[in-house]
């Protein structure tokens, strides 16, 4: 069968290299929805979040297409199987993702090629439209095209790449989706060179890492996931004598879903996450429903009174037992290192918190009141680890007598502490019983291969090669190890003052 070719006009042509493309203004949206219900199978749409409308116009201001970019569609298989990234990475980044929904080419004013110009019109200024609208940019466009009325060819020809057929399912609901037998052909597009790998990125680029910072993280645990966690948590006491719609299993699996999802933890921020499982998830949490049927979601205040009575010391006992079932047993030949925490925002409680590394096991944590640091906290922290064997890491703040008493003399442990130019005892003493090691801290002025430097240019001086990170620690700090003599050394005898030793 031969294809018959239609060709533009002189005239056409004329009107064709004039074809200008612009956003439309907030007082055209009427018009733009009228003529979408009359000329578009789809008719008009009420977009939700980002979108942008555009028209096209020839020489004298006559509209000759509308265009319609929303959202992009939350689950599409054979586009995740392009693209090539995680769940984790699309529920975060999908907004780098736009639809083409509408695309309407006006009746009495169309002509050959109109619509490949059009389109290439809109893929051209759409990333730079967007950046400009919701600061951040587009990668990649989609679309689909029902078989049943259209080829395609217009896509095709601007470089669009046919992914498949759907499924044939459309959301009607947040949750629901109703089987409608008309599967339409996918179409995608990249918007910028290496815009899947961009996706796929363990990082984001600077200029795109703030569309995750805005994005809540949802849930991704299917409910017998959900369920299995629930079970663990059952057997925490409750705080309350009476439970209406949230068991506290229910909020506890809350609290630590949002931790594996990398969701912020505050009271309000809570509430917020958990409005984001569908009702199926909410079932699995065990959340009663309420009189309309539906499962509600936890409140504010609910995880405000959670946060503030849950038994601490139980639930470190329960998310050590998950832990263990999850991961098996921490390995001992990882180093326990002890730091603290203070709220970024606001006051607050600081946390002490153990974690064997480089496996990230978490060993316990400590609560530090407002009115103490963390040096009365630690030995409490340690008298609760098992130590016998192991090597403890603190900070420079932990370098205390008292602490490194309770780590070698009652937990068996060794230690591996920090000394600051604050402590000037201490480094002496330091310096005289311990041998700076030679393979860990290499001299000042070492040799380097030109590959394994940068350089550098100023003003006053010529170009020369500068090491890419110093050789050596500073002067005014050092890590140290204190072997069984060096401890001799410097243990303190009986009846002398505190103030002439230092350990």
């Amino acid at each position: 069968m031969s294809l018959k070719f239609r060709f533009p006009s002189p005239d056409q042509q004329a009107v064709l290299e004039d074809v200008q493309l612009r956003l439309l203004e907030r007082g055209e949206l009427p018009r733009c929805q009228r003529l979408l219900d009359k000329h578009h199978y789809l008719k008009s749409l009420k977009p939700v979040g980002e979108r942008l409308y555009y028209v096209a116009v020839d020489a004298c201001g006559q509209w000759l297409a509308l265009l319609v970019f929303t959202a992009a569609a939350k689950h599409l298989k054979a586009r995740e199987q392009w693209v090539g990234w995680m769940e984790w990475q699309r529920q975060r980044r999908l907004a780098l993702v736009v639809n083409l929904s509408r695309y309407c080419l006006l009746p009495g004013k169309t002509f050959p090629n109109l619509g490949s110009k059009v389109l290439r019109l809109a893929l051209d200024r759409l990333s730079a439209d967007w950046q400009a609208q919701y600061a951040h940019p587009v990668l990649v466009a989609e679309t689909f095209v029902d078989p049943e009325q259209f080829c395609g060819t217009v896509f095709s020809a601007n470089g669009w790449v046919e992914l498949g057929k759907t499924d044939g399912w459309g959301r009607h609901q947040r949750d629901y989706y109703v089987k409608h037998d008309k599967p339409k052909r996918l179409f995608v597009r990249e918007l910028c060179r290496n815009a899947r790998r961009s996706l796929q990125a363990e990082h984001l680029k600077a200029a795109l890492a703030g569309v995750e910072a805005k994005v809540t993280p949802r849930p991704v645990q299917s409910a017998p996931e959900i369920e299995s966690i629930v079970e663990r948590f059952r057997a925490m006491p409750d705080f309350r004598r009476r439970v209406e719609s949230y068991p506290l299993w229910s909020l506890l699996t809350v609290v630590l879903l949002a931790v594996l999802s990398g969701a912020p933890r505050g009271s309000k921020d809570l509430a917020k996450f958990a409005r984001g499982f569908s009702q199926g998830q909410r079932r699995a949490l065990s959340i009663r429903r309420n009189p309309q049927g539906r499962y509600p979601a936890p409140s504010q205040s609910t995880f405000c009174r959670l946060l503030q009575k849950v038994d601490g010391r139980a639930l470190e006992k329960s998310i050590l037992q998950i832990q263990g079932q999850v991961r098996g047993q921490e390995p001992k030949e990882d180093l326990i290192v002890l730091d603290g925490k203070e709220p970024n925002h606001g006051g607050g409680q600081g946390v002490l918190t153990a974690v064997a590394s480089p496996s990230q096991f978490y060993l316990g944590s400590e609560i530090v009141e407002e009115k103490t640091n963390e040096i009365p906290v630690a030995p409490q922290l340690l008298a609760r680890l098992d130590l016998r064997g192991r090597m403890v890491s603190l900070d420079a703040l932990n370098t205390q007598d008292e602490t490194a008493r309770a780590i070698v003399l009652e937990g068996g442990g060794d230690y591996l502490l920090t000394a600051k130019g604050n402590q000037p005892t201490v480094q002496a003493n330091i310096n005289k019983f311990v041998p700076a090691p030679e393979a860990d801290f290499p001299p000042l002025k070492l040799p380097r291969p030109p590959s394994a430097a940068r350089w550098k240019r100023t003003k006053s001086a010529p170009v020369k090669a500068v090491p890419s990170r110093p050789a050596r620690s500073p002067p005014n700090k050092r890590l140290f190890h204190w072997s069984p003599k060096a401890r001799a050394c410097c243990a303190r005898p009986p009846g002398a003052r505190t103030r002439k030793w230092a350990c």
